[in-house]
């Protein structure tokens, strides 16, 4: 798809206003064309459908493609291009296509699209998020052109929940490596690069009256201040990622709103390829020595609490409150365990982050401390978000700071942070070594019974809290702000945060 640096929304859509830049045309005349003026924090380093390059990317993408259920705002799977899934007696999960949806080319939704789409998610080239999860099936088929069936190498009880990732879409089978053709409720009309992404409204979008916007315009603001400003100013009707420090201000201003949850975390990848961080007795030495009431304190502004083990949410069948603490803030032992593993002395690394995002470099910054308390002294790397990206799926760090969710509310959605077996991506750690957590992960998630999984995923974090795959270091709240007059947009719950642009297909100025 070629589209031009500066293509607007459409002529229509931007009289009687086409000779004045869309962020200063008057704030009632947005509204009144329907067109959303919406603060990201990051360009999109690229749009590909199945590759992650972080949630504002994931916000465009799931707006401009669809795949086969979603999220609905309690947090439950909805339908998408398919009506209905099931297991049936084999074991194999069956998906019923929803008649007359359409790609935005106009051809029809077809199982043929689907099975297209399953084989280069994941195809043995193939750079796709989900890629090592698909390949966990051994066949598709097509008993009529309605119907999808997986027949999968070993039983999945989560299986649906795949498809409800921000990096799983249905693609026509006509998209090339450059042209991807999906079937979402907006289209891509336009792009500035580095500046602004622009969409509009899909008319033959299957959801009767969705989406209530007629089109939505992308600004980045990549500094936090300046983002919250051009929401306080009415430069943008709405903003992800508010600034914690600012969430107060938001919740005072009665002329706008503040939506947020908690679920999405940070904490410490590793490096396994190499020492010191290929021994295990490292990394819990990191877990101990971090004192996480100063990150949320100082990086979130109180907006958050201490994460002292997996990232399992309180209140969850899985939550246990001792595990929850297997990584205590205990720098003696942190100590004890550098000198077990041979490094009494310390030694120098590097901690990569960003400086891009607040919450990354203060974050940073606060880990560096406390670790040189111990005798690790930390150089910090702090490059731009996309350079941030690029260098954490090659493993080009020793350390790295990182912001992330689970998939979902469901421990199988923690294997995209867990799992170092797969494919590599700035999200996870590179290549370190945790069989225990894994294959745990994998009985989990090969089991149908819940009460044998409660069990399953508590044997789950037992093994984590040896093998550190990563350190979680704090629970941070999420929250998007916006004009009061922003109606219909919902932040979905817990680790379901990142996933909430989806939402965006149901809002509509009030």
């Amino acid at each position: 798809m070629t589209i031009s640096r500066r293509t607007m929304l459409a002529a229509g859509l931007a009289a009687p206003f086409a000779s004045l830049p869309l962020l200063s045309r008057p704030a009632s005349a947005q509204r009144a064309a329907g067109i959303l003026r919406y603060g990201l924090s990051a360009f999109p380093p690229n749009l590909q459908p199945w590759v992650s390059t972080g949630a504002s990317a994931g916000t465009v993408k799931m707006l401009i493609h669809r795949s086969l259920v979603s999220y609905g705002p309690k947090g439950e799977l909805r339908g998408e291009l398919a009506t209905s899934w099931s297991l049936d007696g084999d074991g194999a999960w069956v998906f019923k296509l929803r008649p007359g949806c359409v790609f935005h080319n106009g051809d029809p939704v077809t199982a043929e699209d689907v099975k297209w789409s399953i084989e280069q998610i994941a195809g043995e080239k193939s750079t796709a998020y989900m890629r090592s999860q698909f390949q966990s099936v051994e066949r598709i088929e097509i008993p009529d052109p309605g119907t999808i069936r997986l027949v999968t190498k070993t039983p999945q009880a989560t299986l649906p929940s795949w498809f409800g990732n921000y990096n799983t879409f249905i693609l026509s089978r006509k998209s090339t490596p450059t042209e991807f053709i999906g079937a979402g409720p907006f289209r891509l009309v336009g792009q500035e690069r580095g500046s602004s992404v622009e969409i509009a409204a899909f008319d033959k979008f299957y959801k009767p009256g969705i989406p209530k916007l007629k089109g939505i315009k992308f600004v980045v603001y990549a500094d936090e201040n300046l983002r919250f400003a051009a929401l306080q100013s009415g430069d943008v009707d709405m903003i992800e990622y508010v600034p914690w420090q600012s969430m107060a201000a938001v919740e005072a201003d009665p002329r706008l709103k503040l939506d947020s949850q908690e679920g999405p975390f940070m904490d410490v990848l590793f490096n396994g390829t190499k020492p010191p961080f290929n021994d295990p007795r490292v990394r819990r030495a990191i877990a101990h020595a971090v004192r996480r009431e100063d990150i949320v304190k100082v990086a979130f502004f109180g907006r958050g609490k201490p994460l002292e083990g997996l990232p399992i949410v309180e209140g969850t069948p899985w939550w246990d409150k001792d595990l929850s603490r297997g990584w205590n803030y205990d720098p003696a032992r942190a100590k004890a365990l550098l000198t077990e593993a041979g490094f009494g002395n310390g030694f120098q690394t590097t901690l990569l982050a960003t400086a891009q995002f607040g919450m990354h470099k203060d974050t940073a910054e606060i880990v560096q401390q406390h670790l040189a308390a111990i005798g690790i002294q930390c150089e910090l790397q702090l490059p731009d978000w996309s350079t941030r990206v690029a260098r954490g799926s090659k493993g080009q760090y020793d350390m790295a700071i990182h912001g992330v969710s689970s998939d979902n509310n469901d421990p199988d959605g923690l294997t995209v942070v867990l799992d170092t077996t797969l494919s590599p991506s700035h999200g996870r750690s590179f290549r370190v070594d945790a069989p225990r957590t894994i294959a745990a992960l994998a009985r989990g998630r090969a089991e149908f019974d819940q009460a044998k999984r409660v069990e399953i995923y508590k044997e789950m974090q037992r093994a984590a809290l040896e093998e550190v795959p990563m350190v979680g270091l704090a629970w941070r709240s999420q929250g998007y702000g916006m004009d009061k007059g922003v109606m219909g947009f919902t932040n979905l719950p817990g680790a379901l945060s990142n996933s909430s642009g989806n939402m965006l297909e149901e809002t509509y100025f009030g």
